[in-house]
Protein backbone atom coordinates (compact mmCIF):
# COMPACT_ATOMS: atom_id res chain seq x y z
CA UNK A 1 0.00 0.00 0.00
CA UNK A 2 1.58 3.30 -1.12
CA UNK A 3 1.02 6.59 0.63
CA UNK A 4 -0.99 8.92 -1.63
CA UNK A 5 -1.75 12.62 -1.12
CA UNK A 6 -4.74 14.01 -3.06
CA UNK A 7 -4.46 11.28 -5.68
CA UNK A 8 -6.30 12.06 -8.89
CA UNK A 9 -7.68 9.45 -11.29
CA UNK A 10 -5.41 8.41 -14.15
CA UNK A 11 -5.93 10.55 -17.24
CA UNK A 12 -7.61 13.44 -15.41
CA UNK A 13 -6.40 16.87 -16.52
CA UNK A 14 -4.03 18.42 -14.01
CA UNK A 15 -2.94 22.03 -13.77
CA UNK A 16 -0.06 21.13 -11.43
CA UNK A 17 2.42 18.27 -11.85
CA UNK A 18 2.00 14.97 -10.10
CA UNK A 19 5.13 14.14 -8.12
CA UNK A 20 6.34 10.72 -7.01
CA UNK A 21 8.68 10.68 -4.01
CA UNK A 22 10.64 7.41 -3.99
CA UNK A 23 13.44 7.98 -1.50
CA UNK A 24 15.51 5.65 0.61
CA UNK A 25 16.29 6.48 4.24
CA UNK A 26 18.91 8.98 5.36
CA UNK A 27 20.76 6.44 7.50
CA UNK A 28 21.26 7.48 11.10
CA UNK A 29 18.99 10.50 10.67
CA UNK A 30 15.59 10.00 9.01
CA UNK A 31 13.51 7.10 7.74
CA UNK A 32 12.34 7.10 4.14
CA UNK A 33 8.81 7.95 5.34
CA UNK A 34 10.15 10.95 7.30
CA UNK A 35 12.12 12.14 4.27
CA UNK A 36 9.04 11.94 2.05
CA UNK A 37 6.86 13.71 4.63
CA UNK A 38 9.27 16.64 4.92
CA UNK A 39 9.63 16.98 1.15
CA UNK A 40 5.83 16.85 0.77
CA UNK A 41 5.46 19.78 3.18
CA UNK A 42 7.79 21.85 1.03
CA UNK A 43 6.05 20.84 -2.17
CA UNK A 44 2.71 21.84 -0.65
CA UNK A 45 4.09 25.30 0.14
CA UNK A 46 5.00 25.57 -3.54
CA UNK A 47 1.47 24.61 -4.52
CA UNK A 48 2.19 20.96 -5.42
CA UNK A 49 -0.32 18.81 -3.56
CA UNK A 50 -0.68 15.81 -5.89
CA UNK A 51 2.04 13.59 -4.46
CA UNK A 52 2.59 9.81 -4.31
CA UNK A 53 5.10 8.49 -1.78
CA UNK A 54 6.76 5.10 -1.47
CA UNK A 55 9.50 4.16 1.03
CA UNK A 56 12.08 2.42 -1.15
CA UNK A 57 14.82 0.09 0.09
CA UNK A 58 17.67 -1.89 -1.41
CA UNK A 59 17.87 -4.78 1.03
CA UNK A 60 19.12 -2.96 4.12
CA UNK A 61 17.45 -0.96 6.87
CA UNK A 62 13.97 0.09 5.82
CA UNK A 63 13.14 -3.09 3.93
CA UNK A 64 10.41 -4.02 6.40
CA UNK A 65 8.82 -0.59 5.96
CA UNK A 66 8.87 -1.09 2.20
CA UNK A 67 7.18 -4.48 2.59
CA UNK A 68 4.47 -2.93 4.79
CA UNK A 69 3.95 -0.15 2.24
CA UNK A 70 3.48 -2.88 -0.37
CA UNK A 71 0.56 -4.31 1.61
CA UNK A 72 2.27 -6.36 4.28
CA UNK A 73 1.81 -6.35 8.02
CA UNK A 74 4.38 -6.58 10.77
CA UNK A 75 4.14 -9.66 12.96
CA UNK A 76 6.04 -9.94 16.23
CA UNK A 77 8.45 -12.87 16.53
CA UNK A 78 11.39 -13.81 18.75
CA UNK A 79 14.89 -14.35 17.42
CA UNK A 80 18.44 -14.37 18.74
CA UNK A 81 20.61 -11.30 18.33
CA UNK A 82 24.29 -11.39 17.30
CA UNK A 83 25.29 -12.43 20.81
CA UNK A 84 22.79 -15.27 20.94
CA UNK A 85 20.26 -13.62 23.24
CA UNK A 86 16.57 -14.07 22.44
CA UNK A 87 14.99 -10.71 21.59
CA UNK A 88 11.62 -9.52 20.28
CA UNK A 89 11.68 -8.52 16.63
CA UNK A 90 9.30 -8.62 13.67
CA UNK A 91 8.84 -9.96 10.15
CA UNK A 92 6.53 -8.62 7.45
CA UNK A 93 3.87 -10.94 6.03
CA UNK A 94 2.15 -10.22 2.73
CA UNK A 95 -1.19 -11.75 1.71
CA UNK A 96 0.37 -13.98 -0.96
CA UNK A 97 2.41 -16.01 1.54
CA UNK A 98 5.54 -13.88 1.27
CA UNK A 99 7.56 -13.08 4.39
CA UNK A 100 10.20 -10.33 4.43
CA UNK A 101 12.93 -10.58 7.06
CA UNK A 102 15.07 -7.51 7.66
CA UNK A 103 18.35 -8.94 8.91
CA UNK A 104 19.53 -5.60 10.32
CA UNK A 105 16.69 -5.76 12.87
CA UNK A 106 17.84 -9.16 14.07
CA UNK A 107 21.62 -9.19 13.94
CA UNK A 108 22.38 -5.66 12.83
CA UNK A 109 25.20 -3.30 13.67
CA UNK A 110 22.95 -1.13 15.84
CA UNK A 111 24.33 1.90 17.64
CA UNK A 112 27.17 0.16 19.50
CA UNK A 113 30.78 0.30 18.32
CA UNK A 114 31.75 -3.32 17.50
CA UNK A 115 35.08 -4.81 18.54
CA UNK A 116 37.34 -7.47 17.04
CA UNK A 117 35.87 -9.99 19.47
CA UNK A 118 32.37 -9.10 18.27
CA UNK A 119 33.41 -9.66 14.67
CA UNK A 120 34.70 -13.14 15.49
CA UNK A 121 31.77 -14.30 17.64
CA UNK A 122 28.68 -12.61 16.12
CA UNK A 123 26.12 -15.15 14.91
CA UNK A 124 23.46 -15.18 12.20
CA UNK A 125 21.40 -17.79 14.10
CA UNK A 126 18.60 -15.28 14.70
CA UNK A 127 17.93 -15.11 10.97
CA UNK A 128 17.26 -18.85 11.07
CA UNK A 129 14.96 -18.29 14.05
CA UNK A 130 13.03 -15.69 12.05
CA UNK A 131 12.75 -18.04 9.06
CA UNK A 132 11.32 -20.78 11.29
CA UNK A 133 8.85 -18.28 12.77
CA UNK A 134 7.77 -17.15 9.30
CA UNK A 135 7.28 -20.77 8.21
CA UNK A 136 5.21 -21.36 11.36
CA UNK A 137 3.04 -18.40 10.30
CA UNK A 138 2.36 -20.06 6.96
CA UNK A 139 4.84 -18.28 4.70
CA UNK A 140 5.96 -20.22 1.66
CA UNK A 141 8.22 -17.56 0.15
CA UNK A 142 10.99 -15.92 2.19
CA UNK A 143 12.99 -12.80 1.40
CA UNK A 144 16.08 -11.98 3.44
CA UNK A 145 17.02 -8.30 3.27
CA UNK A 146 20.64 -8.76 4.32
CA UNK A 147 22.12 -5.26 4.53
CA UNK A 148 23.51 -3.95 7.79
CA UNK A 149 24.35 -7.21 9.53
CA UNK A 150 27.01 -7.42 12.25
CA UNK A 151 27.77 -11.13 11.73
CA UNK A 152 30.52 -12.59 9.52
CA UNK A 153 29.87 -16.29 10.03
CA UNK A 154 29.01 -17.11 6.43
CA UNK A 155 25.44 -17.91 7.40
CA UNK A 156 26.63 -20.82 9.55
CA UNK A 157 24.44 -19.79 12.47
CA UNK A 158 21.48 -19.47 10.13
CA UNK A 159 22.04 -23.02 8.84
CA UNK A 160 22.41 -24.39 12.39
CA UNK A 161 19.18 -22.70 13.51
CA UNK A 162 17.37 -24.48 10.69
CA UNK A 163 18.62 -27.94 11.63
CA UNK A 164 22.06 -28.15 10.03
CA UNK A 165 24.76 -29.74 12.19
CA UNK A 166 28.24 -28.23 12.21
CA UNK A 167 30.55 -30.48 14.22
CA UNK A 168 34.11 -30.33 15.50
CA UNK A 169 36.50 -33.31 15.36
CA UNK A 170 34.97 -34.72 18.57
CA UNK A 171 31.46 -34.67 17.09
CA UNK A 172 30.36 -31.70 19.18
CA UNK A 173 28.19 -28.91 17.83
CA UNK A 174 30.14 -25.74 17.08
CA UNK A 175 29.54 -22.56 19.01
CA UNK A 176 28.58 -19.24 17.42
CA UNK A 177 30.55 -17.01 15.10
CA UNK A 178 33.30 -17.18 12.52
CA UNK A 179 35.94 -18.01 15.14
CA UNK A 180 34.23 -21.33 15.88
CA UNK A 181 34.36 -22.31 12.20
CA UNK A 182 38.13 -22.69 12.46
CA UNK A 183 37.41 -25.89 14.41
CA UNK A 184 34.83 -27.23 11.93
CA UNK A 185 35.38 -30.89 10.98
CA UNK A 186 32.11 -31.95 9.32
CA UNK A 187 28.80 -30.60 8.03
CA UNK A 188 25.53 -32.56 8.15
CA UNK A 189 22.47 -31.06 6.44
CA UNK A 190 20.24 -34.13 6.58
CA UNK A 191 18.04 -32.76 9.40
CA UNK A 192 17.23 -29.37 7.90
CA UNK A 193 13.69 -28.13 8.45
CA UNK A 194 11.75 -30.08 5.78
CA UNK A 195 9.58 -27.06 4.99
CA UNK A 196 12.59 -25.40 3.35
CA UNK A 197 12.40 -27.78 0.40
CA UNK A 198 8.98 -26.42 -0.54
CA UNK A 199 9.67 -22.77 0.25
CA UNK A 200 11.24 -20.17 -2.03
CA UNK A 201 14.21 -18.43 -0.41
CA UNK A 202 15.53 -15.16 -1.86
CA UNK A 203 18.36 -12.92 -0.66
CA UNK A 204 17.76 -9.25 -1.49
CA UNK A 205 21.14 -7.53 -1.49
CA UNK A 206 22.75 -4.33 -2.68
CA UNK A 207 26.23 -5.89 -3.04
CA UNK A 208 27.70 -8.54 -5.31
CA UNK A 209 30.78 -9.60 -3.33
CA UNK A 210 31.86 -13.25 -3.24
CA UNK A 211 32.36 -15.01 0.08
CA UNK A 212 36.17 -15.19 0.08
CA UNK A 213 39.30 -13.27 -0.83
CA UNK A 214 40.15 -9.63 -1.37
CA UNK A 215 36.59 -8.71 -2.38
CA UNK A 216 34.98 -11.12 0.07
CA UNK A 217 32.84 -10.72 3.16
CA UNK A 218 35.74 -10.46 5.61
CA UNK A 219 38.05 -8.18 3.63
CA UNK A 220 35.45 -5.67 2.47
CA UNK A 221 32.93 -5.60 5.31
CA UNK A 222 34.81 -7.03 8.29
CA UNK A 223 36.41 -3.70 9.29
CA UNK A 224 33.05 -1.96 9.67
CA UNK A 225 32.02 -4.82 11.98
CA UNK A 226 35.00 -4.31 14.28
CA UNK A 227 37.54 -6.59 12.61
CA UNK A 228 41.16 -5.48 12.41
CA UNK A 229 43.66 -7.02 9.94
CA UNK A 230 44.25 -10.07 12.16
CA UNK A 231 40.52 -10.72 12.61
CA UNK A 232 39.87 -10.23 8.87
CA UNK A 233 42.46 -12.91 8.07
CA UNK A 234 40.97 -15.32 10.63
CA UNK A 235 37.43 -14.76 9.41
CA UNK A 236 38.41 -15.34 5.79
CA UNK A 237 40.26 -18.53 6.82
CA UNK A 238 37.20 -19.70 8.76
CA UNK A 239 34.84 -18.98 5.87
CA UNK A 240 37.14 -20.85 3.49
CA UNK A 241 36.99 -23.88 5.79
CA UNK A 242 33.21 -23.60 6.11
CA UNK A 243 32.59 -23.44 2.35
CA UNK A 244 35.04 -26.29 1.69
CA UNK A 245 33.58 -28.69 4.26
CA UNK A 246 30.06 -27.78 3.16
CA UNK A 247 31.16 -29.08 -0.25
CA UNK A 248 30.11 -25.80 -1.83
CA UNK A 249 33.23 -23.97 -3.11
CA UNK A 250 31.39 -23.07 -6.32
CA UNK A 251 28.71 -21.26 -4.29
CA UNK A 252 31.37 -19.25 -2.47
CA UNK A 253 32.34 -17.45 -5.67
CA UNK A 254 28.76 -16.59 -6.65
CA UNK A 255 28.07 -12.81 -6.78
CA UNK A 256 26.39 -11.89 -3.51
CA UNK A 257 27.64 -14.92 -1.56
CA UNK A 258 29.48 -12.47 0.70
CA UNK A 259 26.39 -10.34 1.33
CA UNK A 260 25.34 -9.98 4.94
CA UNK A 261 28.63 -11.33 6.26
CA UNK A 262 28.14 -14.45 4.16
CA UNK A 263 24.44 -14.96 4.84
CA UNK A 264 24.18 -14.95 1.06
CA UNK A 265 26.34 -18.09 1.00
CA UNK A 266 24.27 -19.74 3.73
CA UNK A 267 21.10 -19.07 1.75
CA UNK A 268 22.65 -20.44 -1.45
CA UNK A 269 23.62 -23.57 0.47
CA UNK A 270 19.95 -24.00 1.36
CA UNK A 271 18.89 -23.66 -2.28
CA UNK A 272 18.18 -19.94 -2.23
CA UNK A 273 18.65 -17.28 -4.88
CA UNK A 274 20.35 -13.89 -4.73
CA UNK A 275 18.84 -10.85 -6.43
CA UNK A 276 19.22 -7.07 -6.49
CA UNK A 277 17.56 -5.69 -3.38
CA UNK A 278 16.64 -2.41 -5.03
CA UNK A 279 15.09 -4.09 -8.07
CA UNK A 280 13.20 -6.54 -5.86
CA UNK A 281 11.63 -3.96 -3.57
CA UNK A 282 10.83 -1.53 -6.38
CA UNK A 283 8.96 -4.34 -8.11
CA UNK A 284 7.20 -5.17 -4.84
CA UNK A 285 6.14 -1.53 -4.54
CA UNK A 286 4.98 -1.47 -8.20
CA UNK A 287 7.16 1.50 -9.06
CA UNK A 288 6.69 1.12 -12.81
CA UNK A 289 2.93 1.52 -12.46
CA UNK A 290 3.34 4.69 -10.42
CA UNK A 291 5.78 6.11 -12.97
CA UNK A 292 3.07 5.94 -15.63
CA UNK A 293 1.13 8.61 -13.75
CA UNK A 294 4.06 10.75 -12.58
CA UNK A 295 5.28 14.03 -14.13
CA UNK A 296 8.37 14.23 -11.92
CA UNK A 297 10.22 11.90 -9.53
CA UNK A 298 12.21 12.78 -6.42
CA UNK A 299 14.56 10.11 -5.08
CA UNK A 300 17.42 10.16 -2.60
CA UNK A 301 19.44 8.66 0.22
CA UNK A 302 21.76 9.82 2.96
CA UNK A 303 24.88 9.90 0.80
CA UNK A 304 25.27 9.82 -2.96
CA UNK A 305 28.69 8.54 -4.03
CA UNK A 306 30.42 6.05 -6.31
CA UNK A 307 28.94 3.14 -4.33
CA UNK A 308 25.48 4.41 -5.25
CA UNK A 309 26.22 3.50 -8.87
CA UNK A 310 26.47 -0.19 -7.92
CA UNK A 311 22.77 -0.89 -7.63
CA UNK A 312 21.71 1.41 -4.79
CA UNK A 313 18.00 2.23 -4.74
CA UNK A 314 18.09 5.89 -5.89
CA UNK A 315 20.04 5.07 -9.04
CA UNK A 316 17.74 2.14 -9.85
CA UNK A 317 14.80 4.53 -9.45
CA UNK A 318 16.59 6.93 -11.82
CA UNK A 319 17.12 4.17 -14.40
CA UNK A 320 13.46 3.22 -14.37
CA UNK A 321 12.24 6.81 -14.42
CA UNK A 322 14.46 7.61 -17.37
CA UNK A 323 13.15 4.54 -19.23
CA UNK A 324 9.61 5.80 -18.57
CA UNK A 325 10.47 9.29 -19.82
CA UNK A 326 9.97 10.93 -16.41
CA UNK A 327 12.57 13.43 -15.13
CA UNK A 328 14.10 12.46 -11.79
CA UNK A 329 15.81 14.67 -9.23
CA UNK A 330 17.80 13.56 -6.19
CA UNK A 331 17.63 15.03 -2.71
CA UNK A 332 20.41 13.64 -0.51
CA UNK A 333 22.15 14.27 2.76
CA UNK A 334 25.53 14.62 1.10
CA UNK A 335 26.72 14.30 -2.50
CA UNK A 336 30.21 13.04 -3.34
CA UNK A 337 29.34 12.16 -6.92
CA UNK A 338 30.66 14.48 -9.65
CA UNK A 339 27.99 16.30 -11.64
CA UNK A 340 28.87 14.55 -14.90
CA UNK A 341 28.37 11.13 -13.30
CA UNK A 342 25.09 12.25 -11.74
CA UNK A 343 23.77 13.28 -15.14
CA UNK A 344 25.06 10.11 -16.79
CA UNK A 345 23.17 8.18 -14.11
CA UNK A 346 19.95 9.91 -15.17
CA UNK A 347 19.63 12.58 -12.47
CA UNK A 348 18.40 15.93 -13.75
CA UNK A 349 19.65 17.61 -10.57
CA UNK A 350 21.06 16.76 -7.14
CA UNK A 351 20.26 18.77 -4.01
CA UNK A 352 22.36 18.06 -0.91
CA UNK A 353 21.33 19.10 2.58
CA UNK A 354 24.98 19.40 3.66
CA UNK A 355 25.51 22.12 1.06
CA UNK A 356 22.89 24.20 2.86
CA UNK A 357 24.00 23.40 6.41
CA UNK A 358 26.67 20.77 7.26
CA UNK A 359 25.23 20.37 10.78
CA UNK A 360 22.26 18.44 9.34
CA UNK A 361 24.01 15.05 9.65
CA UNK A 362 23.68 15.24 13.44
CA UNK A 363 20.36 17.07 13.63
CA UNK A 364 17.25 15.27 12.30
CA UNK A 365 15.03 18.32 12.96
CA UNK A 366 17.36 20.52 10.90
CA UNK A 367 17.31 17.86 8.15
CA UNK A 368 13.51 17.99 8.11
CA UNK A 369 13.52 21.78 7.77
CA UNK A 370 16.07 21.65 4.95
CA UNK A 371 14.11 18.95 3.13
CA UNK A 372 10.99 21.09 3.30
CA UNK A 373 12.98 24.08 2.01
CA UNK A 374 14.32 22.05 -0.94
CA UNK A 375 10.84 20.66 -1.61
Amino acid sequence: MQLHDDVEPAGRHRTTPRVLIASDKFKGSLTSVEVATALSLGLARAGITTVDRIPVADGGDGSLAAAVAAGGREVDVTARDVRGHARPTAVALLPDGLAVIEVARICGLGDTRPTGTDALTATSAGVGDAIRAALDLGADSLVLAVGGTASSDGGAGLVQALGGRLLDRHGRELGPGAQALLGLASVDLTDLDPRLSAARLVVASDVDNPLLGGQGAAAVYGPQKGAGPAEVARIDQALRRWSGLAAAPALAVEPGAGAGGGIGFGALLLGGLITSGAEYFLDLLRLDGLLRHADLVITGEGRLDAQSLRGKAPLVVADRARAAGVPVHAVVGRCDLPEDLSRTAGLASVHALADLDPRCADDPDLSRRLLAEIG
